[in-house]
Protein backbone atom coordinates (compact mmCIF):
# COMPACT_ATOMS: atom_id res chain seq x y z
CA UNK A 1 0.00 0.00 0.00
CA UNK A 2 2.64 2.52 0.99
CA UNK A 3 5.69 3.55 -1.03
CA UNK A 4 7.51 4.46 2.16
CA UNK A 5 10.87 3.03 3.25
CA UNK A 6 13.02 3.34 6.32
CA UNK A 7 15.67 6.04 5.93
CA UNK A 8 13.52 8.69 4.26
CA UNK A 9 14.51 12.16 5.47
CA UNK A 10 12.71 15.48 5.77
CA UNK A 11 13.43 18.92 7.11
CA UNK A 12 11.65 22.16 7.95
CA UNK A 13 13.14 25.56 8.76
CA UNK A 14 11.94 28.74 10.41
CA UNK A 15 13.09 32.04 11.84
CA UNK A 16 11.90 32.55 15.42
CA UNK A 17 9.27 35.29 15.44
CA UNK A 18 7.37 36.93 18.29
CA UNK A 19 4.43 34.55 17.80
CA UNK A 20 6.80 31.59 18.41
CA UNK A 21 8.08 32.74 21.80
CA UNK A 22 7.35 31.00 25.08
CA UNK A 23 6.48 34.42 26.53
CA UNK A 24 3.54 34.64 24.09
CA UNK A 25 2.18 31.42 25.60
CA UNK A 26 2.20 32.71 29.16
CA UNK A 27 5.77 32.00 30.20
CA UNK A 28 6.42 35.64 31.07
CA UNK A 29 9.95 36.80 30.37
CA UNK A 30 10.94 33.73 28.34
CA UNK A 31 11.81 35.44 25.06
CA UNK A 32 12.86 32.13 23.46
CA UNK A 33 11.37 29.59 21.07
CA UNK A 34 8.53 27.72 22.80
CA UNK A 35 8.60 23.95 23.14
CA UNK A 36 5.23 23.56 21.44
CA UNK A 37 6.59 25.39 18.37
CA UNK A 38 9.62 23.05 18.33
CA UNK A 39 7.19 20.10 18.34
CA UNK A 40 5.30 21.53 15.36
CA UNK A 41 8.55 22.10 13.46
CA UNK A 42 9.59 18.48 14.07
CA UNK A 43 6.20 17.12 12.96
CA UNK A 44 6.42 19.19 9.77
CA UNK A 45 9.89 17.79 9.08
CA UNK A 46 8.53 14.25 9.50
CA UNK A 47 5.63 14.96 7.14
CA UNK A 48 8.03 16.42 4.60
CA UNK A 49 9.96 13.14 4.59
CA UNK A 50 6.98 11.22 3.18
CA UNK A 51 4.57 13.80 1.72
CA UNK A 52 5.25 12.92 -1.93
CA UNK A 53 4.92 9.19 -1.23
CA UNK A 54 1.43 9.03 0.25
CA UNK A 55 -1.35 7.60 -1.92
CA UNK A 56 -4.03 10.03 -3.11
CA UNK A 57 -6.62 10.65 -0.43
CA UNK A 58 -4.27 9.85 2.44
CA UNK A 59 -2.50 12.05 4.99
CA UNK A 60 -0.65 11.60 8.25
CA UNK A 61 -1.70 12.68 11.72
CA UNK A 62 0.60 12.94 14.70
CA UNK A 63 -0.20 10.34 17.37
CA UNK A 64 2.82 10.51 19.70
CA UNK A 65 5.81 12.71 20.35
CA UNK A 66 8.60 12.41 22.90
CA UNK A 67 11.28 15.06 22.85
CA UNK A 68 13.85 16.73 25.04
CA UNK A 69 14.13 20.48 24.61
CA UNK A 70 17.86 20.88 25.24
CA UNK A 71 18.61 24.56 24.62
CA UNK A 72 16.89 27.91 24.13
CA UNK A 73 16.74 29.74 20.78
CA UNK A 74 16.33 33.53 20.90
CA UNK A 75 14.05 35.74 18.84
CA UNK A 76 15.34 36.06 15.27
CA UNK A 77 17.40 32.87 15.27
CA UNK A 78 17.13 30.41 12.39
CA UNK A 79 15.97 26.93 13.45
CA UNK A 80 16.02 23.73 11.41
CA UNK A 81 14.26 20.46 12.24
CA UNK A 82 15.28 17.16 10.71
CA UNK A 83 13.40 13.87 10.64
CA UNK A 84 14.50 10.40 9.61
CA UNK A 85 12.05 7.51 9.25
CA UNK A 86 13.34 4.71 11.46
CA UNK A 87 10.41 2.27 11.55
CA UNK A 88 7.30 1.40 9.54
CA UNK A 89 4.56 -0.72 11.14
CA UNK A 90 1.74 -0.99 8.61
CA UNK A 91 0.20 2.54 8.75
CA UNK A 92 2.34 3.70 11.71
CA UNK A 93 5.48 5.67 10.88
CA UNK A 94 8.11 6.34 13.55
CA UNK A 95 10.64 9.12 13.02
CA UNK A 96 13.80 10.13 14.82
CA UNK A 97 13.62 13.94 15.06
CA UNK A 98 16.05 16.67 16.03
CA UNK A 99 16.26 20.46 15.83
CA UNK A 100 19.15 22.90 15.64
CA UNK A 101 19.62 26.64 15.77
CA UNK A 102 22.71 28.40 14.41
CA UNK A 103 24.64 27.47 17.55
CA UNK A 104 23.74 23.96 18.69
CA UNK A 105 21.28 21.08 18.84
CA UNK A 106 18.21 22.38 20.67
CA UNK A 107 15.99 19.30 20.72
CA UNK A 108 15.84 15.58 19.97
CA UNK A 109 13.35 12.76 20.23
CA UNK A 110 10.80 10.64 18.43
CA UNK A 111 7.61 11.39 16.49
CA UNK A 112 4.95 8.86 15.53
CA UNK A 113 2.53 9.53 12.69
CA UNK A 114 -0.35 7.44 11.42
CA UNK A 115 -1.36 7.27 7.75
CA UNK A 116 -5.14 7.83 7.51
CA UNK A 117 -7.82 8.40 4.91
CA UNK A 118 -8.59 12.12 4.62
CA UNK A 119 -12.30 11.45 3.99
CA UNK A 120 -12.68 9.07 6.95
CA UNK A 121 -10.75 11.43 9.24
CA UNK A 122 -12.88 14.45 8.29
CA UNK A 123 -16.08 12.39 8.61
CA UNK A 124 -15.16 11.49 12.21
CA UNK A 125 -14.47 15.13 13.02
CA UNK A 126 -17.78 16.21 11.44
CA UNK A 127 -19.68 13.62 13.52
CA UNK A 128 -18.09 14.92 16.71
CA UNK A 129 -18.95 18.49 15.78
CA UNK A 130 -22.54 17.53 14.96
CA UNK A 131 -22.93 15.82 18.34
CA UNK A 132 -21.33 18.62 20.36
CA UNK A 133 -22.62 21.94 21.62
CA UNK A 134 -19.96 23.89 19.65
Amino acid sequence: MLNIQIGLKGKEEMVVGRQDLASMMGNIGAEVLSTHRVVLLMELAARNAIKDRLPDGMMTVGTFIRIQHLAASPLGSRVRAEASLKEVRERKLIFEVSAYDEFEKISEGENEQLVVSIVKFLDRVAKKKKNSSC
